[in-house]
């Protein structure tokens, strides 16, 4: 049952449940093994063992998956965690699409579906992602209920007190207050929300180019800019959330304004308009998306080039500024630009040389426009694990 208590740990139940836990995580970590192996690699008793993996299979949690194959003696069971134990659904949020993906407890993706972002209000754009969200955890032939967590990436930073996001120019209607209310009403409750750039970030981090890094930035750069920072495993959020905002880094010349301004100066000048504007200013007048400059530059257009030229400038001022706050190991570009970084690498590179001795070991993401998606499924799963064995032993 949900929200039933657990037994005091101490006690005969308690260490059962404490027992059963560690067996389960040694399979999800490890993979499937016989109770010989569990055993030895708890450090827990053989017959506590087989008590345990009773439990966990009574709860739906564990499944014998086959047998040991050594072409001697007598083969064992192997074990697995049962990944079908519970479900997990991730959401992306761009100015430009909308994704939704189903995963089960192994990390494996049950269902997608990918749409173009038509909407140009908030109230239509919650319904778009409710009925995206409803239509692909049918496919995957679940209901709602299979659902155990729930995770969204957009842009900007949820405002827990408003119940919008902040910071999120690209998305109209999303800094209306009890905006987050609205979404937990189409894809269900306990929604957590996450900045797109936290998620990418921890994507790449488990699953993609920042494997094994310590601390590191994963830099976004699309319709907007933004950038997540990990540290030590975990994302860095500052005081209120908005850490790796870098749109609103100062860039160029400042002018006097009653207000600041609701794009920031570096997102005006590195998004993914600004090199078409560039492109345009150069004299390639056909230059229609940054897509078609990437293009055309790698076909050898001298103007085109020149404006992939003056995009990677742009990136190294981006590049030093983040090197000389936070010092990363590592600098992961993502989002739509970061798509050509076979283009950006070497002049960054020496954009970067030339005016700072802060040079970080600057890598194209390996999870293109899969980052958000995989970010947040992993976290979502984070979740869901201590989430589906508390529920699932409790109603055992």
């Amino acid at each position: 049952m949900v929200g039933a208590e657990s037994p005091p740990v101490g006690t005969p139940a308690g260490m059962r449940k404490i027992n059963q836990r560690a067996v389960l995580d040694l399979l999800r970590r490890s993979g499937p093994a016989t109770r010989p192996q569990v055993a030895k690699d708890t450090g827990l008793s053989k017959p506590t063992v087989s008590q345990a993996l009773l439990a966990l299979e009574a709860a739906g949690l564990a499944r014998a998956t086959g047998h040991t194959s050594t072409g001697t003696g007598r083969s064992a069971v192997l074990y697995e965690a049962d990944p079908t134990a519970g479900y997990v659904l991730g959401v992306d949020i761009g100015r430009e699409h909308l994704r939704v993906a189903v995963s089960d407890l192994g990390h494996t993706v049950v269902a997608r579906r990918d749409e173009r972002n038509t909407s140009r209000s908030g109230t239509a754009l919650v319904s778009a992602v409710g009925a995206l969200a409803a239509a692909t955890v049918r496919e995957a032939g679940l209901s709602q209920a299979d659902i155990v967590v729930r995770v969204l990436g957009s842009p900007g930073v949820a405002d827990p007190a408003k119940r919008c996001f902040r910071h999120a120019p690209n998305l109209p209607g999303w800094g209306k207050a009890g905006l987050l209310d609205e979404l937990e009403g189409v894809l269900g409750p306990d929604l957590m929300v996450e900045n797109d750039a936290n998620l990418t970030a921890v994507g790449e981090g488990e699953r993609g180019a920042a494997r094994g890094a310590s601390v590191f930035a994963c830099i976004t750069i699309g319709t907007g800019v933004g950038m997540g920072v990990m540290v030590n495993g975990a994302v860095f959020r500052g005081a209120t959330g908005a850490a790796g905002e870098i749109g609103y880094l100062p860039y160029g010349q400042s002018h006097a304004a009653d207000a600041p301004p609701v794009r920031g100066h570096l997102e005006e000048a590195t998004a993914a308009q600004s090199v078409v504007r560039g492109a345009r200013e150069l004299g390639l007048g056909t230059a229609k998306s940054a897509r078609e400059v990437f293009r055309l530059a790698r076909d050898g257009d001298e103007l085109a080039l020149r404006a992939v030229e003056a995009e990677a400038d742009r990136l190294a001022y981006t590049v030093a500024s983040v090197a000389a706050v936070i010092d990363p190991e590592l600098i992961v570009l993502g989002g739509g630009i970061g798509t050509a970084a076979d283009l950006l690498l070497d002049p960054l590179d020496r954009a970067l040389r030339s005016f700072t001795p802060l040079v970080p070991s600057v890598v194209q993401g390996e999870l293109g426009d899969d980052g958000v998606l995989t970010g947040a499924i992993s976290v979502g799963l984070r979740a869901a694990e201590g989430l589906v064995f508390e529920r699932k032993v409790g109603a055992a």
